[in-house]
Order: C-alpha cells, then structure tokens, then sequence
C-alpha cells in the first residue's frame, strides 16, 4: 500500500473516531437556549416554506435551510416531528467533514501533518462538544476551511473549477454568520504578510499571484454574492433580506463592546485551552494542540524547510490563524464557540508542528517515543471530550459549558406533559409561562407540542391565571398579589407547587423557576399518578403538610409533587 493510501486509511479512521464521540446520544444534553431558538426559527421555515432575515438576531439562514435535508429525509413537515437528532446531526456532519477536507491539503501540508492535523480534529474536546451544539459555528469553521483549501488547489492548478467552488465557500461563510468578516479579514490580511517574507518567497508569493487569471477571480466572486444571496433573499422570496445582511453590522459593531454578560479578558480563549479547572471538577487543557501549534508557527514561518509541504501554503495557515487569534481575543465580547475558527487552525499547525517533532527525531528509538507521546497526548484530548458529551455535559465544570440550561427542563417538561393529561383540554391547555426579560429558552421547545403556552416577561395583574403556570423565583410575592390580593375572595383558586422540595428548579445557574397548578387539576394529577396501594393516602397527604410546612401564600396549600418518588429514585440533575 502506498503512503497516500494509507494516509487516506488514516484519515478515514480518524474520522470514525470522530463520529463515535459525537453521534451517540444527541438529546441527552439539554437544549441550550441558543439552540432552542434557532429550532424554532427552522420550524417557522419547515411549516411556512419561507425564511425572513432578521438583521438584529439569529445571524444567517445557512443553518436553517441546511437543516431542511435531514428533516425531508425523515419526513418531519412540523416543529413537532423535529427531534434534537435531526437538528444537532447538521453541526455534526459540518464537523466531520473539516477532519475529511485536509484531503485536499495532502500535498500542501504534507502526510503526516495531514494525519495528525485529522485525528486531533477528530478528538478535540472543544471541536467535539461544539459539533453538537445546533449553533453556526461549526458550519462556519468548515466553509472557511472550504474556501482555504479550493484556493489553494486553484493556486497549484489554475483551473476554474476550484475558482468556482472557492466562491461557494465563500458564500456560504457569508450565508452562516456575521463573524464571516473576521475571517475574511484573516484570510486577505495572511496574503498581505505573506509579502513580507524573504525576497526569494516573497518573488515566488507575487509570481503566484500574477498567474491568478482575473476573469477567474471575477467568476469565484460572482459566484459567492449568488450563493450568499440566494440564501438571505429566502431563495428569491424576500429580496430585502439582501440588503439586511449588510445593514446587521451596525447592530453587531455595537454590541461587540456593550454586552457586559459577554465581555471577558483577552486571555479568556487562550486560558480555556491551556487549563481550566474549576472546583473539585476535573482539569481540562487542549493545551497540547497550543503547544504543538507554537511549534508549527516556527516551522511554517522559518527559512528552512523541514517537511515536503508548500511553503506559501503552510505561511498562510500561520499567519491566518495568528490574526483569528488575535482579532477574537481583542473583541471584548466573547462566548466560547466563538473560538473554533481559530482553534481550527491551531490544529493545522499542530499537525504540521507534530510532523516536525517525527521528522526531527535523531533515531528510531526517540522517533517511537515522539510518535507514543502524540498519541497518549491524542488519547488523552478523546478521553476530555467524551467527558465534556457523556458526563460534564450540562455541567458548570465543563469549560464549555455556557450559560447552559441544567437537566432540571426535562423535568419541567415532563411535569406539564402529565399535567395535560388529566386536563380536559390536553396539550390545549393553558400554560403561562413568566420570565423577566423573556428570559425562559429553551422552554418553548420542550413545550413545543402544546398549543395553549402564553409567553410574557411579567405578571400581568389585569389576565386570567392559567391552570399551569411556569414563573421566574423572582415573581413570586407578585404571583401571590395576582392570585390572593386582588382576586375577589368568591374566585380564588388554590394553587399547589409542582416542583420537589425546595419547590423550584434551576432553569440554568442563578435562574431559579417555580411551577404551580390549580388545586383541583393537582389532585386529579396526583391520583392518576399515585398506583392502587398509594391512593388511599391520598386524605393523610394535606394534613400532614399542613403540620410541618409554614404556608407561604394566603390561602395557599402547598402540595408535594406527584412526582417525587420517581425523582427521589433517580439522581439529582447537576447544576
């Protein structure tokens, strides 16, 4: 077999590798609120067929209409046939398919680099967690990459084709989110640095670049406003969008510096990747790839050429990704996905920096050593990741864990669905769920069967209390005006807390909600989930709460779940 087949071997398994980590268990994490609202833009496009830009929020359509194919290959022609697997499965195929691309940079990066730069793709914690996460970022990452490699393979060939499929990536990158234009900033400030090398490359960059045919260049730029177009006027049905997808910088240049619950020190990335522990949880560190990715900076801007690789391509990763970096950790605002893109090209580097460790080993016996370091290195990366998707996944210990909703939703969720059952208007029932600031995604998604779900972000002293309501810790002396105070006594309903004891559940950190019913519809609920035995308790349960529990409402009986016994059985949600 030759060294290229069994670079491709290499690769295929490192993409395998990949899928393992990422495809089991998509709906075991919760949805985060990000996500939540991007499903339920999607379901407006999959009910309605059509999509509307909005220049203030969501960034671009890309996600949205790509989401389309696995939804159409399961049938799902509503919101509620759409599972968290056909939605997280996008990101995840965006992300396997950066670990398949480097094919194309086989003999611009060098085999080995290529296979190193594969795996650590694969098996990177942050590239891992965030490939299922249904966000743009990963989309983003891999058109970028996309764009990088075409161009490339135009450079070395000159054929239109690569010309033209570079201008698809680039659209695309357009297409998925604002943040594209940093990218593109790197991109064309990389080539600009690249001028500034020793006069021999700087000869070989210049005569590279006078060999690009213009018309070329035209037909890939041409190309990319289509692509790009095409997405944000829906497909031709709401030409604005256009236009919209250049009037949105406004709105982000200024909340780039303003939004305080975003704005973190320039070292928030780098710190992230290097260690972060976070108290008695594990240690985490990619700092590995930073360390490899150093090397392959040295080795990608020196004179001399340790590997058999292009030079002008492996200066423009180094350069690209030296201003990604420094562009995000300048930005004031950051979240963490939002590092990927350079993270991804790290990566590159480290591959080319874990090549040139091999190469540079003085004999067999440290060439092995250097080879089973990498790859304890590389196990190590894997066993992070499955920790950060299989047991710290919406856990505050996990680094990449962001203002993530706790596992408590899905006991919000299933409380109300066996709620609905012993109302007489099922999934019609009417649910009031109350949040300042809106602040209560990914609720709607979880209640995305019931068609009686009012939203507001106060309570509205002047409107009917629903059966069920869903409120905000922080509303609760209001609730109890709403409900006792200015409620004629004739028309007073009891109301009972849903929730275990403390009665409330953690939406995400610091964001508390409590749940109540109408004590009529507790009851019924109570005694269709008590078995046969517990029933006849039924009559003990009032007094004896009554005994031992101060009530906090006048004329309010606080009630135990229905619930509890099975959710004393399992383990508490991590908060």
């Amino acid at each position: 077999m030759t060294w290229s087949k069994k670079c491709c071997v290499l690769i295929l398994g490192a993409t395998i590798v990949g899928a393992a980590l990422r495809l089991p268990g998509l709906a075991q994490r919760p949805m985060h609120g990000d996500e939540a609202i991007h499903a339920e833009k999607f379901g407006r496009l999959l009910e309605q067929g059509a999509y509307t830009y909005d220049p203030n929020e969501y960034h671009g359509p890309a996600l949205n209409y790509l989401s389309l194919v696995p939804a159409w290959l399961s049938s799902a022609k509503k919101l509620t046939e759409v599972t968290e697997l056909m939605l997280r499965v996008v990101p995840v195929f965006f992300g396997l398919l950066l670990a398949v691309l480097v094919l194309l940079a086989l003999d611009g990066l060098g085999r080995t680099s290529v296979v190193c730069a594969a795996a650590l793709t694969a098996v990177s914690p942050a590239m891992v967690f965030y490939s299922r996460y249904y966000i743009m970022e990963m989309l983003l990452v891999c058109f970028s990459f996309g764009a990088i490699v075409c161009g490339y393979r135009y450079v070395r060939s000159k054929n239109i084709f690569w010309a033209i499929l570079t201008g698809v990536f680039l659209g695309l990158m357009h297409a998925t989110k604002e943040t594209c234009i940093i990218a593109f900033g790197s991109m064309l400030l990389a080539v600009l640095l690249m001028l500034f090398v020793p006069d021999r490359e700087k000869r070989f960059v210049l005569g590279k670049i006078k060999q690009v045919k213009p018309w070329h260049v035209i037909a890939g730029l041409m190309v990319a406003a289509a692509v790009s177009a095409l997405f944000y006027s829906s497909f031709f049905s709401s030409p604005k969008g256009v236009l919209d997808s250049f009037r949105t910088y406004a709105t982000y240049f200024s909340r780039a510096g303003h939004n305080s619950v975003h704005i973190h020190p320039w070292h928030y990335y780098l710190k992230m990747l290097l260690y972060f522990r976070y108290g008695a949880g594990p240690a985490w560190s990619e700092a590995l790839i930073v360390i490899l990715a150093v090397a392959g900076f040295i080795v990608a801007t020196s004179r001399r050429t340790l590997l058999a690789a292009n030079s002008g391509l492996l200066k423009f990763i180094a350069f690209y990704t030296l201003a990604m970096t420094v562009a995000y950790s300048a930005i004031p605002y950051k979240t963490p996905w939002c590092m990927l893109g350079f993270l991804h090209g790290m990566i590159l580097l480290a591959g080319v920096g874990a090549a040139a460790m091999i190469k540079l080993a003085p004999n067999v016996l440290a060439r092995a050593t250097v080879i089973i370091l990498l790859v304890a290195g590389g196990a190590h990366l894997g066993w992070q990741a499955y920790l950060a998707n299989y047991v710290y996944y919406a856990d505050s210990r996990n680094p990449y864990v962001y203002a993530h909703p706790t596992t408590e939703v899905f006991t919000v969720a299933r409380c109300v669905q066996e709620i609905a059952k012993v109302h007489p208007d099922g999934q019609a029932m009417h649910i009031q769920i109350i949040c300042p600031g809106d602040d209560y995604w990914p609720l709607p998604w979880y209640l995305r069967f019931f068609t009686g779900v009012e939203y507001s972000d106060s309570v509205d002293q002047n409107t009917p209390a629903a059966p069920v309501i869903i409120a905000s810790s922080s509303l609760e002396a209001a609730l109890a005006k709403k409900l006792y105070e200015q409620t004629p006594f004739q028309q007073r309903q009891m109301y009972m807390y849903i929730f275990d004891n403390p009665y409330y559940v953690w939406l995400r950190p610091q964001v508390k909600l409590i749940g109540l019913v109408r004590k009529d519809l507790w009851q019924l609920w109570q005694g269709g989930q008590l078995t046969e035995e517990e029933k006849p308790q039924i009559p003990q349960i009032k007094p004896q709460i009554s005994q031992i529990r101060q009530i906090r409402f006048s004329t309010v009986l606080i009630g135990v779940n229905p619930c509890q016994k099975r959710t004393l059985r399992a383990r508490r949600p991590q908060r």
